[in-house]
């Protein structure tokens, strides 16, 4: 015999179960999963920017901040929505792969070399970078790499390839760690390490380094932000993820990436013509 009470219990049971899962799929919908830079979070500003979006878009971005290598790894699997980061070999070739779609320039800083006040390298008197670098290799001094495959490890290596050193002397150290912890070891053991300015500038007031070697375009940091192939993960938030794309380039975000300083220092110029 059926049972009133318990199959109007199952009922409500069951109502409130799909009401959870329609509740669970429109919060999905709204959540933009953003793999991004170290530099990005440890400079603060997407701390500062995105709240804005979130306000006039209704979405919820969640930053996941992490090395170039491995931020361009997790959309390559399609575990995230976008991708911004600032490689650009490595993000022509997720492009060219067929894995990104619509490459936007939306900012750049730069590339600065810090190394302990005396400069025992003798660096800063250096024509280019790649001189600065054969420097540190010549007098053996102390270098701490990220060595984690973001873009900062990928933009040093390019240059001590180009300064056709193997980084392998015995000042040198690859610790597998972002830029903020490189920052403080390379302080703790009076180092030389590269930074994005924008890093350096959050973290100046830690530490006791100073900028070793700056300019030229060989130290410029672009950055991209990159849509994810919808062929390839169907299921992504495709929706969710353009519209933060717009919204980077758009003229408001563009002036709010300008205006972001710390310290009363501009730490990014938007790039987005």
């Amino acid at each position: 015999m059926f049972n009133f009470k318990s199959g109007l219990t199952a009922f409500i049971g069951m109502a409130l179960l799909g009401s959870t899962m329609v509740s669970d799929t429109v919060e999905a919908t709204e959540v933009i999963k953003l793999a991004t830079t170290t530099s990005t979070d440890n400079s603060g500003l997407l701390r500062a920017i995105l709240p804005t979006f979130e306000a006039e878009s209704g979405y919820k971005v969640q930053v996941i901040a992490t090395g170039t290598g491995k931020a361009l790894k997790l959309a390559r699997q399609g575990d995230v929505d976008v991708v911004m980061t600032h490689a650009p070999a490595a993000e022509a070739k997720f492009v060219n792969e067929g894995y990104g779609t619509t490459p936007r320039g939306i900012m750049e800083n730069d590339f600065v070399v810090l190394g302990p006040k005396n400069d025992p390298a003798k660096m800063s008197g250096s024509k280019d970078v790649v001189e600065a670098f054969k420097k540190v290799a010549s007098t053996k001094s102390t270098f701490i790499s990220r060595g984690d495959n973001s873009g900062t490890n990928m933009k040093e290596l390019a240059i001590w390839k180009e300064a056709s050193v193997t980084p392998d002397f015995s000042g040198y150290t690859s610790i597998g760690q972002g830029m903020g912890k490189t920052l403080l070891m390379a302080d703790e053991k009076q180092a030389y390490t590269l930074t994005d300015r924008g890093t350096f500038v959050a973290y100046k007031s830690k530490l006791d380094l100073a900028i070793t070697f700056e300019g030229g375009a060989a130290l410029a940091n672009p950055y991209q932000i990159m849509l994810i192939n919808a062929e390839k993960y169907p299921d992504l938030n495709h929706q969710g993820a353009k519209a933060l794309s717009d919204w980077f380039i758009s003229p408001k975000a563009q002036q709010m990436i300008n205006d972001f300083k710390v310290q009363g220092e501009q730490l990014f110029k938007a790039t987005y013509k």
